[in-house]
C-alpha cells in the first residue's frame, strides 16, 4: 500500500503543479485502533510556485482552492492542504493538524518546513481549543451511537479516544498523544472499566465484526461522566495562545525559497 500512496502523491504533484512537504497516517491507524478492514486515512501539506501566491486573488478564493482531494474508495482516503491554510490552522492550534505533525505513520516528508512547524507546535497549542474539539467530537458520537440498549459497538472508541484526549490535556496540559492505548495506560485505572476497554481493544485488533451489542454500561457511565465533567473544566479556562504570526509568515517565505529555488 505504502508503493500505492507515494505514486497517488507523485501524481498529484505532477497534475496540480504543487510540491508536497509532508504526507502521513490519520485516523484508525495512527491511533493504533485499526480493524483488519480499515481504510488509508492519508494527509498532507502542499505548497504551490511562488506565481500563485503573486496574484490579487489569494489561495482559497474563488476557483483557487487550498484543499486537494482524491476520490475515496474502499481502501484509500487522500486529502491535502495548501501551506497557507494549514500555517493559518497551525496558527490556531487545529488539533487535526496538530495530530499530522504527530503521527507516527509518516509517508513522505521533504525540506524543512514539517520540523520546523513540529518544533513550534511545543509552544502553540491552545488547550481550551483543543478541549472544546474533543469534547464536541466525543459528545456528538456518543449521542448518535452510543444510546439505547443495543449500540454500535466499534463505536466506542471514537468517543472513548477524543475523551481520553481530553483527560490528557487536563492531566499534562498538552497535547495529547495519538496513540489510543497510551492516553488508556495513563489516564484509566486499573479496574474493571481498563479491563473492557482492553477487551474490546483486542476484539477490534483482532479483526471481529463489532457490530450491535449490548450496551457495556461501565464505559457508558464512564463517557457520560468525564464528558460533563471535562466540559466543566474547559469552561473555567481562558481563551488564547500568543500570536506567532510573524514567525509564520517567515517560514511560509523561506519555504517558498527552499522549494522553489
Amino acid at each position: 500500500m505504502r508503493e500505492t500512496i507515494l505514486a497517488s502523491l507523485e501524481k498529484i504533484e505532477e497534475d496540480n503543479h504543487v510540491k508536497i512537504l509532508f504526507a502521513c497516517e490519520s485516523g484508525s491507524r495512527a491511533w493504533q485502533f485499526p480493524s483488519k478492514d480499515s481504510d488509508y486515512d492519508v494527509r498532507f501539506i502542499y505548497v504551490h510556485k511562488k506565481e500563485e501566491y503573486l496574484a490579487i486573488d489569494p489561495i482559497g478564493i474563488g476557483s483557487k482552492r487550498d484543499v486537494i482531494e482524491l476520490p475515496i474508495n474502499d481502501l484509500l482516503d487522500i486529502t491535502g492542504w495548501e501551506l497557507t491554510k494549514a500555517l493559518r490552522l497551525f496558527r490556531k492550534s487545529n488539533p487535526p493538524l496538530m495530530e499530522w505533525l504527530r503521527s507516527g505513520i509518516v509517508y513522505y516528508q521533504a525540506f524543512s518546513t514539517i520540523e520546523q512547524m513540529q518544533e513550534l507546535s511545543k509552544s502553540i497549542f491552545a488547550p481550551n481549543s483543543c478541549l472544546h474539539h474533543y469534547l464536541n467530537m466525543a459528545a456528538n458520537n456518543f449521542r448518535e451511537y452510543l444510546q439505547g440498549e443495543e449500540v454500535k459497538i466499534k463505536k466506542y472508541f471514537y468517543v472513548l479516544r477524543p475523551v481520553l484526549a481530553a483527560g490528557w490535556i487536563e492531566k499534562y496540559n498538552e497535547f495529547p498523544p495519538l496513540e489510543f492505548s497510551t492516553l488508556v495506560n495513563h489516564l484509566v485505572p486499573e479496574g474493571p472499566l481498563k479491563i473492557e476497554i482492553n477487551t474490546l481493544l483486542k476484539r477490534k485488533l483482532d479483526g471481529e465484526e463489532l457490530d450491535k451489542e449490548p450496551k457495556i454500561q461501565v464505559i457508558n457511565q464512564f463517557l457520560n461522566e468525564e464528558i460533563e465533567r471535562l466540559r466543566e473544566y474547559a469552561s473555567s479556562l481562558t481563551s488564547g495562545i500568543p500570536n506567532f504570526t510573524t514567525k509564520l509568515d517567515l517560514l511560509f517565505r523561506n519555504t517558498l525559497e527552499e522549494v522553489w529555488n
